[in-house]
């Protein structure tokens, strides 16, 4: 599990997050009518909106019958997944259609659920709402076997256009086809470089290495098209004016992945199903300039990967270094360069001679990551941090390096200790090769 001092807690997560969203951006995610139409306006897949129910007469006057397939019929404002009524398919008479679990259900029951929703029944402070119906997601198959009785969702943190932190929810008979973790679904943390599931919870509090009454493991499922995954929630961010949320998407047998709703209070179970800390991963990247979701990406692979490639490779023995090694470095096309690498824990990340970088074209705008300020005699100096990609004793090491001035030095590449998971280091071997 994450240190404690790693864990976000509620005052944490209001006093130092939720500020980042401004209110026109929290009454986006609040409304999911909003968010739909904010979605729309920068063409980011979202189920389709079928009909707007506002009023008694609305309600009456809408056609049902014209509905032939599986839709859904929400609230627009409720929360907590309270409200959503979930149709899987029309029965055998007309005006009669079939809930997930099997039961039947009419017109009238359709109509009294949404005069329900519009009384506020299911919303915030129990305030009029807005009803609404729109398409039923289609499972994709890899979900059909672990999800129970409904729409499995993947929960992405989103903040400063990284994604910090995802989970794959997935409704259970408990939950009553619901994917909340506080009415009993599955929660699976990710990977977030990969998309594969880690670790489980059940509900709020039982942690799982299997599904329940099953020798299944929860770990190793592989969600697909999890760069789009990861793309649309960064563009949802900066659609919807929110520098903290948590972004649900649906995975749709046919349409593939879609922006289900908005979370700007996401909840904390994310870091139980991970066992991580989302404060530290926050606190490491406030500050950085993130320009495209394709940046937010790269940062979030850098940072937070699990690397289950690398891990596969230790088991097979460990390389020993020396304190200077020869390395390769891969420049801007694509070529391996041979430099002189020192090896020091004694530094954190791995820094590279500007000089070096720019030779190598890894200054040009794609590799570079983000730039932080540092403090010098000289005063405040804004360095970039880039992605490079390097070899040492042939082994591939992707990491984010600092660029610095190394003039003079006779290595030009510097690896911190953050860059020898893999490797064991033997300081009486001045040099190895």
């Amino acid at each position: 599990m994450a240190k404690l001092k790693h864990i976000l807690g509620l005052n944490a997560r209001n006093q130092r997050f939720l500020k980042l969203n401004p209110q026109k951006g929290r009454r986006i995610a609040d409304s999911k009518l909003l968010t739909k139409k904010a979605l729309k306006k920068r063409k980011i897949p979202h189920p389709e909106l079928y009909a707007r129910l506002d009023s008694q007469k609305a309600i009456d006057e809408f056609d049902w019958l014209s509905l032939k397939n599986g839709f859904v019929l929400k609230p627009s404002e409720g929360w907590g997944g309270e409200g959503i009524l979930v149709i899987k398919k029309p029965a055998k008479y007309a005006g009669e259609w079939r809930l997930m679990d099997g039961k039947k259900v009419g017109i009238s029951d359709l109509r009294l659920h949404a005069q329900d929703i519009i009384g506020g029944r299911y919303s915030r402070n129990k305030a009029p709402d807005t009803a609404f119906v729109e398409e039923r997601i289609k499972i994709h198959p890899v979900f059909s076997k672990i999800a129970k009785g409904g729409t499995p969702d993947v929960r992405i943190i989103v903040c400063n256009l990284v994604p910090v932190m995802a989970m794959l929810r997935l409704p259970t008979e408990e939950s009553r086809g619901k994917a909340n973790l506080h009415q009993g679904a599955i929660g699976l943390g990710l990977d977030v470089a990969t998309g594969i599931t880690t670790y489980g919870i059940h509900g709020l509090q039982k942690s799982i290495t299997h599904f329940p009454h099953t020798d299944k493991k929860v770990n190793g499922i592989r969600v697909p098209f999890w760069e789009e995954v990861l793309e649309i929630a960064i563009r949802t961010q900066k659609a919807c004016d929110l520098g903290y949320l948590g972004v649900d998407i649906v995975l749709d047998k046919e349409e593939g992945p879609m922006v289900l709703e908005l979370n700007d209070q996401p909840g904390l179970g994310i870091q139980i199903a991970n066992m991580k800390g989302l404060l530290r991963r926050l606190e490491r990247i406030e500050g950085l300039e993130v320009e495209s979701p394709e940046k937010g990406i790269k940062v979030a692979d850098v940072l937070f990967a699990e690397r289950f490639a690398d891990k596969v490779k230790a088991r097979r023995g460990r390389k020993i270094l020396g304190v200077f090694e020869k390395a390769k470095v891969k420049d801007d096309k694509g070529e391996k360069v041979e430099v002189i690498a020192k090896v020091d824990t004694g530094a954190f990340r791995t820094s590279i001679d500007r000089e070096l970088a720019k030779k190598l074209g890894l200054l040009k705008k794609r590799h570079v990551l983000w730039r932080k300020i540092y403090k010098s005699a000289l005063g405040r100096e804004k360095r970039p941090v880039i992605e490079v990609e390097f070899w040492l004793q042939g082994r591939k090491v992707k990491s984010a390096i600092n660029v610095t001035k190394r003039s003079g030095l006779r290595s030009k590449l510097l690896v911190g200790r953050r860059d020898l998971k893999k490797f064991m280091v033997d300081p009486s071997k001045l040099k190895n090769y």
